[in-house]
């Protein structure tokens, strides 16, 4: 896994090999209103069971012809208030819903769309799409102002740096975010519109192969509060040799200072697994002889069979300082999952594929749509 805060690295990679997968992710809290939103574009979408079946029907078939990644394009939306789910929303389709470019920075996937303005440093997304199996549709306008960038590379070094590539790229460790966002109800039209202003983040990833084949699980989380932001990233690797990836970036607000620290130690405990959630572990501990980072996984806000997303409670200490609390988001990711057909199966209900009927998707949204309902 290399590294990298290069700016130019954001433009669409066009990965054509099949399973390679690439995406632009963004999430912004606004503290004082309760709401949090996440947002990603998708070229090669990786969690997608359809774009995996059709990776292995191809290996297993030399005769058929291999998926295009572009072919397995998406976009997803989570709004959350309070830490409860308001809108879940992903969608995917083939290439002619997607457009970005090797020049610019900017991707579209259907009318859901980010551009770049290099002069300004910021991004404005614009949303709008329906979502029928809620009988909601949703347009939105955010501003992300980068308040901070940072200037760091590392390369994998694992088998002497002869490894698939897979990168990340921290384009903007931190961001004012503003804007509005409306859900409206359908039928009826009854609209519910959400001002917006708070803090965000954004990241872009990309892999020459699939995830499930080199990256065993990952952890990673942000946090801001007044003295210090932070960023940490674990990322294991299915291949028992090769080293792990741990890393930390923090910020300290009062002396504008930035460190980065690439050599941790790393402790999981009290591990827990749900019915149709990953094996994870609900307090980790990043340390090293300057800093000391404990998080705990407080609440879940999006579970699914390979995926967890958390509000966390963070507790950093730098060099014998009084700790630190934080509050964040967090994240653990198990690829293998992606390898079970059964599984897979049950992540069909959650994304709503071009073209695709699914009996999984309309009946987990009918039984979603009576939940939420009783409990309006």
């Amino acid at each position: 896994m290399n590294i990298t805060t290069v700016p130019d690295q954001e433009i669409w990679h066009d990965m054509r090999k099949p399973g390679a997968y690439e995406w632009w992710y963004f999430d912004a809290e606004d503290k004082t209103s309760g709401f949090s939103v996440v947002l990603i574009w998708f070229a090669g979408f990786p969690f997608s069971p359809y774009y995996t079946n059709h990776y292995e029907h191809s290996k297993k078939d030399l005769s058929s012809s291999p998926p295009l990644p572009s072919n397995y394009s998406g976009f997803s939306f989570q709004l959350y208030e309070n830490g409860e789910e308001i809108v879940n929303f992903i969608r995917e389709g083939g290439q002619e819903l997607f457009e970005s470019g090797r020049s610019t920075i900017g991707v579209r996937f259907e009318k859901n769309r980010f551009s770049y303005n290099g002069l300004r440093d910021e991004y404005s997304l614009d949303i709008d799409f329906s979502y029928p199996a809620r009988r909601k549709k949703v347009k939105a306008t955010l501003l992300f102002k980068s308040s901070r960038r940072i200037s760091y590379e590392k390369k994998d070094t694992n088998n002497d740096g002869k490894v698939p590539l897979h990168q990340w790229l921290l384009s903007v460790p931190k961001a004012d975010v503003e804007g509005l966002i409306e859900v409206i109800d359908q039928p009826g039209g009854s609209i519910r519109r959400i001002p917006f202003m708070g803090n965000g983040y954004h990241d872009h990833n990309f892999g020459a192969v699939p995830m499930q084949e080199y990256i065993s699980r990952w952890y990673w989380g942000r946090a801001f509060s007044k003295l210090f932001d932070l960023v940490y990233y674990v990322v294991f690797f299915k291949n028992k040799k090769y080293q792990p990836l741990t890393i930390l970036m923090f910020h300290d607000n009062k002396s504008d200072k930035s460190t980065v620290y690439d050599t941790l130690d790393f402790n999981e405990r009290n591990f827990r697994r749900g019915v149709f959630s990953p094996l994870h572990s609900t307090n980790l501990e990043l340390h090293n002889d300057q800093a000391r980072v404990k998080i705990h996984h407080n609440k879940v806000l999006d579970a699914g069979p390979f995926y967890l997303r958390f509000s966390s409670d963070i507790i950093l200490k730098i060099d014998g300082q009084h700790p630190e609390s934080i509050s964040g988001i967090s994240e653990f990711l198990d690829p293998s999952r992606l390898q079970s057909r059964v599984l897979r199966l049950f992540t069909c209900s959650r994304i709503w594929r071009d073209g695709v009927h699914s009996i999984m998707y309309d009946s987990y949204n009918r039984f979603k749509s009576s939940f939420d309902w009783n409990n309006q």
